[in-house]
């Protein structure tokens, strides 16, 4: 049974939730997955492998999470870091949340280390996969990435990349789509490769449950689309889906 939330965007660190603390409380897209967890009080591993571990970023995880009665942990991925000293941890939380950041230097620590093999099996156990940004491209096939911009020098220009997920949903993900303006380079990414794209704003997530999704949202800003290349255009589509439906509708040929 497998279960992802994956979050457009939105920065624990630099205080989104604080800014937007009462609209959250409300709606937020991390009560449903407590909710989904179907305890009060979930276990919720944070992976900030993305952002370098920082140190500021697990304290503002862990506050916040804090507050919302979760029992927070961390896992802090190293060089020397061995299966057994991961696993276990993975494996027993009741939600993984991987912070934004650097999603190519993620992706390969993680397979250096294996572990994207124990995160799928924790995909297949049904323990809830979710984050924000790199935390949300991991869970697909592909994911839009500005991953280049973390290896730049000031003043350098860089390219959005595609990067390689853990393919546990045959799309490609893209989040901050309108905050950082990537709809045109998105669109050629699609145009150029012919996969199925789900573009989502910041404070905005898709969640999908088995073989259904829906959209989440804090506030109606935020918008999510299907991206795809229909003969020889790219056509752009709002998701509006807050009720389940089956997956089947974004993979279905127009």
């Amino acid at each position: 049974m497998g279960k992802i939330i994956a979050i457009g965007g939105e920065d624990i660190e630099k205080g989104d939730y604080e800014k937007y603390g009462p609209e959250i409380e409300i709606k937020g897209i991390d009560k449903e997955m407590i909710r989904l967890s179907g305890k009060k009080n979930p276990k919720i591993l944070f992976i900030p492998t993305a952002s370098n571990n920082s140190k500021r970023y697990i304290k503002a995880f862990e506050e916040w999470f804090g507050k919302l009665n979760c029992k927070t942990d961390v896992l802090l991925l190293e060089n020397k870091s061995k299966e057994k000293d991961f696993k276990e941890k993975i494996l027993s939380t009741d939600i993984i949340y991987v912070g934004g950041g650097n999603t190519l230097r993620m992706m390969t620590i993680w397979r250096k280390l294996g572990v994207d093999k124990v995160l799928r099996l924790a995909f297949d156990r049904g323990i809830i996969l979710s984050g924000l940004s790199a935390g949300g491209i991991c869970w697909f096939s592909y994911g839009h990435s500005d991953s280049r911009i973390f290896t730049s020098k000031n003043g350098e220009s860089w390219p959005f990349i595609k990067v390689t997920g853990l393919g546990l949903y045959s799309f490609i993900f893209c989040p901050h789509y309108h905050q950082e303006k990537r709809e045109k380079d998105f669109a050629r990414l699609i145009m150029r490769d012919r996969g199925i794209g789900l573009a989502v704003d910041n404070r905005v997530a898709i969640e999908i449950v088995d073989d259904k999704f829906r959209i989440l949202k804090i506030n109606s800003r935020g918008k999510a689309y299907l991206v795809r290349k229909v003969k020889r255009k790219i056509e752009t589509k709002e998701l509006i889906n807050e009720n389940f439906e089956s997956l089947s509708i974004l993979l279905s040929t127009p």
